[in-house]
């Protein structure tokens, strides 16, 4: 993760760093604003309280995943792919970059010069990955939480909900590393038929092992702790208010 933060900066300055914001923010505001919101009303179908067993988390999760892959796609699973082909130009040599502006450049560009067929390049593996992650994530982080709290060691605050995170940024990243890396490759691809998924994992294998899968697990561990810290918040802020 150091090394390629010192070749992005390096080679597109510290600009870099921020490349893909747009698609990103298109993906915070269709596909994660979904998910969160279907796992909580999942908890109250399935009867999920406070106490609740491994199991009703994770079907909870399952179901938010579900649901979330539904409503927040096509616009989830294009974001998504939006913000890979953004953050990934830079390591591209230059005569392969897309050199997209922005995410609705990005858009335009897909569509006039690939068809509309590439807007949906990685829907598999993303919605196969939005389950895992909802069934891991918010899952484990429930779970963690409910079991530290019934230790002499925790109370509800910002370091037991830090420690919740933790541990399920740490799950959630292991589960999810295969399925995202998988995502990101099919969708940075541009060739003809270059985006199949058994052909992806064929030749990542015969180039680089197992170990593939789990690419870029450190960043992904830190994205997925920061974003699991800000949703504990505000469900405590939210919790106060009621």
């Amino acid at each position: 993760m150091i090394e390629s933060m010192k070749k992005t900066v390096r080679t597109a300055g510290a600009r870099g760093l921020f490349d893909g914001i747009t698609g990103t923010w298109m993906r915070q505001m269709s596909y994660s604003l979904c998910r969160f919101w279907a796992y909580d009303e999942s908890k109250k179908i399935v009867g999920a309280g406070p106490s609740a067993p491994p199991w009703k988390l994770i079907t909870a999760g399952c179901m938010a995943g579900g649901i979330a892959g539904v409503i927040g796609n096509p616009a989830g699973t294009l974001s998504a792919l939006i913000s890979v082909r953004l953050q990934g130009d830079f390591a591209k040599l230059p005569e392969k970059r897309f050199n997209y502006k922005h995410c609705f450049d990005a858009l335009f560009r897909m569509v006039r010069e690939e068809g509309v067929s590439s807007l949906s390049r990685g829907l598999t593996p993303n919605v196969f990955r939005a389950i895992l992650m909802n069934a891991s994530q918010l899952a484990s982080y429930d779970f963690a939480k409910a079991e530290l709290l019934k230790t002499p060691y925790f109370k509800d605050d910002i370091y037991c909900h830090f420690t919740a995170s933790f541990v399920a940024g740490t799950v959630a990243t292991t589960v999810c590393s295969p399925a995202d890396v998988l995502k990101s490759r099919i969708m940075n691809a541009s060739g003809p038929g270059s985006s199949s998924t058994l052909q992806v994992i064929r030749h990542s294998m015969q180039t680089e092992g197992p170990a593939f899968m789990f690419k870029g697990w450190l960043p992904a561990w830190s994205q997925q702790l920061r974003n699991l810290v800000d949703w504990s918040r505000a469900r405590g802020i939210a919790l106060q208010n009621e």
